[in-house]
């Protein structure tokens, strides 16, 4: 039986941005999602910089899916110091695939999720201080959601740095849903909420659309993006 990747992507600038600094792309091999900052201006280039980097690995497929990931990755952030203003940056979770396999490369604190028989997981580590401050036991994960701190990014994709992804490989089994998204979501909707929604709401459309609802409903104070993709 031959399976297939379904994914749709939704965007929103929420209630309290003007523009929009988050980029995203689904494709037959590629999903990507970047959420750009340094500003207005700044965060729009360079997110867009990044996802027209991470798109071009859907023209062919590929072997070596980490090592393509972050071939790309590298290039997006070759672009970055050539074309994006100083201070640029933006955060990148792309999922390149070949069959039920597929390769993640993350950076910064956009996240990924797998829902698989109704049990959510989260498959990337956020790049904050205050996960930091989680991981060495300075704080727990309750007070890291309230921290005056919590945004503050330790690692992403900027102009004149060469931070590396976070890179791994995995198996897609039939049934099983993706979301990547903007912290614009995760800020405001907690991860038992965003569950329910994926578990229950089987159109992938209107899944992204209840989603983006529920930030903006949480006062929507950022930009929200989703890529969500079905594996069947």
């Amino acid at each position: 039986m031959t399976h297939e990747l379904r994914a749709v992507v939704g965007t929103d600038p929420g209630l309290n941005r003007k523009g929009n600094e988050d980029a995203a792309y689904a494709g037959s091999r590629v999903l990507v999602l970047a959420d750009g900052m340094g500003g207005h201006t700044s965060g729009e280039v360079a997110s867009a910089l990044a996802v027209d980097a991470l798109r071009e690995l859907d023209k062919e497929p590929h072997e070596d899916l980490t090592g393509a990931l972050a071939a790309a990755v590298a290039e997006a952030g070759r672009r970055l110091n050539e074309h994006a203003p100083a201070g640029a940056g933006t955060t990148v979770t792309a999922m390149l695939w070949d069959g039920p396999r597929f390769g993640l490369a993350h950076i910064g604190d956009s996240r990924g999720y797998l829902l698989r028989d109704s049990i959510l997981y989260q498959m990337t580590r956020d790049h904050t201080l205050v996960q930091t401050l989680v991981d060495e036991g300075r704080i727990t994960p309750e007070e890291a959601e309230v921290h005056p701190r919590r945004s503050m990014l330790v690692r992403a994709l900027q102009s004149g740095t060469t931070h590396e992804p976070d890179l791994s490989e995995h198996e897609a089994v039939p049934g099983d849903r993706y979301l990547l998204c903007s912290d614009g979501l995760t800020d405001v909707v907690r991860d038992e909420a965003i569950r329910e929604v994926l578990d229950a709401v089987a159109d992938p459309e209107a899944a992204v659309h209840q989603l983006i609802e529920l930030a903006n409903a949480g006062g929507g104070p950022d930009n929200i993006t989703c890529v969500l993709a079905d594996y069947r």
